[in-house]
C-alpha cells in the first residue's frame, strides 16, 4: 500500500498575515495537502496552496528533460466553502495554468448555485487577469451532493459514485461528506478521507452546539485524525464587548469535546484567529497539549502520518 499522509500549507483562518510575530505557526491561509493512495489531494485553496503548487511544478520539471516526457500534474482540491480565505490561493496554483496538468474541483453546488459559476464570479474575471475559461489546465469542477461520495481508484482520476450499495475495493481512496450549516452564509462541507483502514476529519469553519454537534460526532466516530476549527479562545468567543458566538467557529474546548464524543484517536487545531500571534499560540499549546494525550497544534509544514 502507498502512504497515508498530509502536510499543513496554511492554518490560518479569515486573512493571511506575514509578520515576524507569526513565523513560528505561518500566516498562511487554509490548506491541507494530502497524499492518499498515491493521489495528491488538498483540503482548500488558500494562500497555503501556493507553494504547495510550486513544488509541484519543480517536480514535474524535474521529472524529464523533454516537456512531452514529463509526468502530469494530477490533483483533487475539495473546497469546504467558497468564503475567500479559503480560495485566495487558487488563481496562483501554478498547476492551474499548465496545459497538461489535470485538476479536479469539488465543492457544494447545485443548478441554483453551480460551484462553477461560483468560482468563476468570485476569484476570476473581475478579480483577476484571467477568465475561467482561460485556464490552460484540464480542469473538472463538480458540484457535491450528499447522495454521492469521491472514489478514487488506483491509477485512476476521482469520480462521483453513487453511496447506495457502494463497496470500495482495496486500494481506494474513498472521500465522503456532509453539509454543516453552523457557518454563514451558507454552510460548510465536512469532509472525510478514508484509505487502507484509516480515516481522517476536515473540519474547518465550524462552530458546535452546547452538547456537542450529533451529526458530526456520528460522522466523526472513531475516525484516527480529526482537523478541527480552533479559531478562537473561550475568553475570546464570550467576550462581552465583542462576543463570537454565532461567526461560525469553534473554541478549543469544542474541538477537545468533539474529539471526546467521536472517540478520534488524534486531534490538530486549524484555522487560527490572524491576530493570534506565535506567543498568544504558545501559551494556548501549552495549555491544551500539555493537559492532553494526542492534541496537536498545527502549524505551516507540519506533517502527520496515518500508516
Amino acid at each position: 500500500m502507498a502512504d497515508f499522509k498530509l502536510k499543513f500549507r496554511g492554518v490560518r483562518g479569515s486573512f493571511p498575515v506575514a509578520d515576524k510575530k507569526f513565523l513560528q505557526y505561518g500566516g498562511n491561509t487554509s490548506c491541507v495537502e494530502v497524499n492518499a493512495g498515491g493521489h495528491t489531494i488538498f483540503l482548500d485553496a488558500g494562500t497555503g496552496i501556493v507553494k504547495a503548487g510550486d513544488e509541484l511544478m519543480e517536480k514535474y520539471i524535474a521529472s524529464a528533460l523533454e516537456t512531452e516526457n514529463r509526468t502530469p500534474v494530477k490533483t483533487t482540491i475539495l473546497l469546504s466553502h467558497i468564503h475567500q480565505d479559503h480560495l485566495l490561493g487558487l488563481t496562483f496554483f501554478k498547476p492551474m495554468h499548465l496545459k497538461t496538468a489535470q485538476i479536479d474541483i469539488f465543492g457544494d453546488g447545485s443548478d441554483k448555485s453551480d460551484l462553477k459559476n461560483n468560482l468563476s464570479d468570485l476569484v476570476f474575471g473581475k478579480t483577476f487577469p484571467l477568465d475561467l475559461s482561460d485556464i490552460k489546465c484540464k480542469l473538472n469542477i463538480h458540484n457535491l451532493s450528499e447522495n454521492y461520495c469521491i472514489v478514487i481508484h488506483p491509477d485512476s482520476i476521482p469520480e462521483l459514485v453513487k453511496k447506495e450499495n457502494f463497496a470500495p475495493a482495496e486500494g481506494d481512496v474513498v472521500i465522503t461528506f456532509y453539509k454543516s450549516y453552523v457557518h454563514p452564509q451558507d454552510g460548510v462541507m465536512v469532509y472525510k478521507i478514508s484509505y487502507n483502514g484509516k480515516s481522517l476529519i476536515y473540519a474547518t469553519d465550524k462552530e458546535s452546539y452546547l452538547g456537542g454537534d450529533k451529526k458530526f460526532i456520528n460522522f466523526s466516530k472513531n475516525c484516527d485524525l480529526l482537523i478541527h476549527d480552533a479559531q478562537y479562545t473561550s475568553e475570546d468567543y464570550l467576550n462581552h464587548h465583542s462576543p463570537k458566538q454565532g461567526f461560525g467557529h469553534s473554541t478549543y474546548e469544542m474541538a477537545i469535546e468533539a474529539m471526546r464524543q467521536s472517540n478520534a484517536k488524534n486531534l490538530v487545531f486549524f484555522h487560527y484567529e490572524p491576530s493570534y500571534d506565535d506567543s498568544k499560540l504558545d501559551k494556548i499549546k501549552e495549555l491544551y497539549t500539555s493537559q492532553n494525550k494526542n492534541v496537536y497544534m498545527a502549524y505551516e509544514g507540519f506533517e502527520f502520518n496515518l500508516e
